[in-house]
């Protein structure tokens, strides 16, 4: 039989307390940074590039001296640089809107991102449970002063989120910071 002062030291030890929908921190609170200006102009001139070259190299081929086209292929032409020049102008207007709307927030217990554009999300990453953070960083990225900041959380192998347009600073800080307190327990 248990005595008294070990029934108590039970129920003090674990709490399970039902919290009313009134008392919940409202989202609405939490105060989203933009990433850097300098991802979305990055990925709107590589977006105008890429077509650009796409529609080049079908255009040399077409009007090359050296080799005779099927006629097939000379007729598809105007199709083909039509289909470029939409998909280049869609892909375009997607990271004109889109690359605006990510956003992030570093709090003491937890990393959030927002992003999307037509279907919106937010993902919140509670420190204590990531199990490590990279800094990642492309040739453009390192042409541009950028990183992606990735957080990997316990019991995945895939990152559970990546916070893309960050200038090198603000990733390795938040990398940092991530570090120094993944340890401290939640208060």
């Amino acid at each position: 039989m248990m005595s008294d002062l070990q029934v108590q030291t039970q129920e003090s030890t674990f709490s399970n307390e039902q919290i009313m929908q009134e008392s919940l921190p409202h989202l609405e609170r939490l105060v989203l940074e933009p990433i850097s200006l300098k991802y979305r102009t990055l990925n709107l001139v590589f977006v105008a590039v890429f077509a650009s070259v796409l529609i080049a190299i079908v255009s040399a081929l077409r009007f090359n001296p050296f080799f005779e086209l099927p006629e097939d292929l000379v007729f598809a032409y105007p199709f083909i640089v039509g289909v470029i020049s939409v998909l280049g102008t869609l892909w375009f207007a997607y990271h004109w809107f889109a690359d605006t709307k990510i956003k992030y927030a570093v709090r003491e217990q937890d990393i959030s991102k927002q992003s999307g554009l037509i279907f919106r999300g937010l993902s919140c990453q509670p420190i204590l449970r990531v199990q490590h953070v990279e800094v990642k960083r492309g040739p453009l990225d390192r042409w541009a002063g950028l990183a992606k900041l990735q957080v990997f959380s316990a019991g995945g192998e895939m990152h559970t989120f990546e916070i893309p347009g960050l200038l090198l600073e603000q990733a390795e800080q938040i990398r940092q910071f991530i570090l120094d307190h993944k340890d401290v327990s939640a208060r």
